[in-house]
Formats: C-alpha cells, structure tokens, sequence
C-alpha cells in the first residue's frame, strides 16, 4: 500500500518553506478562528490569522494565551508546548498577507453578505492556485464560490467548538468544488488529527442540521415549565450518553450563532423543527448570549465554568 502524503508534500512546500509565517491564513481570530489556529500550530503548521483592526488583532492574542493556559490547568498542554504554539501563530490586520498562502480558511460571523465580500477580496490578492475554505455552518459554499474566479478551490470545513478537542471536521464540497481541492483538504484535515466526514452541500450539511432540533425542542421545554435547565440537561446526559447537555451545549455554541443557524435552515427549508423558540430570541435580545457573554441558560464564570446552583 502507498504510503499516504504528508500536508507539505501534497502542497510542494519544501522544509525550509515550510518553516516560514503564513503557512495557513485565517481570517477571523474569534473563537472559532482561534481553535483552528491552534490546532493547526499544535500540529506544527505556522498560521497567519488576519483580524480586522489592531483592538481585535491583541484581543485575539490575549485569548489564545488563556485559551492555552486553559489547557495547561487541565494537564492537556505543557508550558513548553504553548511557547511553540504562540511561536508558530502571527497576527496581522493587512489581508494582503495571505497572498503566499497555500491555504486561506474564512472564519469570520456567520453572515453572507461578509463571508462573500471576503472570498472576492481574496480572490483578487492570492495565487490563483490557493485554496479557499470557509468554516460556515449553514450557508451555501456554491453561492460563495460566485464571488471567485476559482469554483472549483473553494470548500468548506465546518469545525466544531471546541476544535482542539472535537476529532470530526466536516468536508463540504460546493456544487464545483474538484476532487483535487478535496483531497489536499482531505489531508490537511487529518494532518490535524481530525476524522474526515466527507458532505456534499445542503443546508445545515450533517452536524448543524440533525443537532438544531434537539437544542430547539430542550429550549421549548425549558419556556414550557416542565423542567429546569439543569434537569433537562441531566436527562439527557444521562439518558442517552452525552458529555454534554443541550442547554450549555447551545450556551457554548454562542446563543446567538444558534439562532442565526435556525433562521437560516427555516428559511432554506421550512421546516417547523428549525422555527427558533421564542426563549431563544429573548436571550439574545437581552445579550445572555451564553459562555462567551457569560449568561445564558446557565451562569459562567471568566473561564467559561458552568457555575453551580444558577437556573
């Protein structure tokens, strides 16, 4: 059997090119953008990330620093493993950086509109050989690829928070993506130590769309009176054997990305399961937002802890 490529050697990049900044961009340091780059440094490969100003380029820098003394409180990371990791990360807020990229992934909010004014300001700067990823969860790769003059190089890899920890990406093919894009993707992805979910585009792709309806209905429940947040999540933890239930699930995906993600899929599919509860849109008016806010279904302390006793 044919020993399989490495990420460098499916790319041509020789040792000493290897070695240089920017071996990947990412463009968007907010959560989402940060496990990438970390995961991505953790398995020796150097990141760009592109933010949009000097305020979210040293917000971004501090919270990967907590984000990796997170990880050494809990004896997942040494010291020494974090200095290479930080080493292995730039910042920038100039996107005409990426232009040596191999790789670019987009991880900006989920909004359209943005997604594709970023890919057709890429598609003018990089080499017409690089490669476009985007991390979206429910829109259309095919609508993005509009914007380029490179179709058949524009993929998605819809990560999962957390990323260092989640081992599935999936791989999303747009109507024209090639089967060349999707290998060397395919390959990146497990030099990341992910398990490759190959998916062809429709909205929600496999993850987003079959878990919305359980966060939907348990935040139902919740407005409903019929139990407390904290029993629900319980019920479901252990009756059907997940880490984690649905209520800090949604808390930790960000109430707000959770509701964009509904609206979305209601209107792409009309479905009823994807009609957001209305609990759902009154946290987010009243910003509880979840982990990163602090408040959502449950109370967090800094270190994004559920806290104890907190309905």
């Amino acid at each position: 059997m044919a020993q399989e490529e490495s990420f460098a050697e499916v790319f041509n990049i020789s040792p000493s090119e290897s070695e240089r900044a920017g071996y990947i961009a990412i463009v968007g340091g907010g959560l989402m953008g940060r496990g990438i780059a970390q995961t991505a440094a953790s398995a020796g490969i150097n990141v760009l990330i592109i933010e949009r100003d000097d305020d979210t380029s040293e917000k971004c820098k501090e919270r990967l620093s907590e984000m990796l003394d997170a990880e050494i409180e809990r004896w997942a990371l040494t010291k020494g493993e974090k200095r290479a990791i930080l080493a292995r990360t730039k910042l920038s807020t100039e996107l005409t950086e990426v232009s040596e990229c191999d790789v670019v992934i987009e991880a900006i909010d989920e909004d359209f509109t943005s997604k594709k004014a970023i890919f057709k300001q890429l598609d003018k700067i990089c080499d017409p050989n690089t490669i476009f990823v985007s991390n979206t969860a429910t829109l259309s790769l095919t609508k993005l690829a509009e914007a380029t003059s490179r179709p058949d190089k524009i993929i998605g890899m819809h990560f999962l928070n957390p990323v260092p920890r989640i081992p599935l990406v999936e791989v999303i093919r747009a109507l024209k993506t090639s089967d060349e894009t999707f290998r060397r993707i395919k390959q990146f992805a497990e030099d990341l130590g992910k398990t490759v979910v190959e998916v062809y585009e429709y909205p929600g792709f496999v993850t987003t769309r079959v878990i919305l309806p359980m966060l939907n209905e348990a935040m139902q429940v919740f407005l409903e009176g019929i139990a407390t947040a904290e029993g629900i999540d319980t019920a479901i933890k252990l009756g059907y054997g997940l880490n984690v239930g649905p209520l800090e699930m949604a808390d930790s995906m960000g109430l707000d990305e959770v509701l964009t993600w509904l609206d979305t899929l209601y209107h792409e599919l009309g479905a009823p399961q994807y009609r957001a509860s209305p609990i759902l849109r009154r946290k987010v008016r009243e910003g509880k937002l979840g982990k990163k806010t602090g408040e959502g279904f449950f109370r967090y302390d800094e270190s994004g802890k559920k806290m104890e006793n907190y309905q």
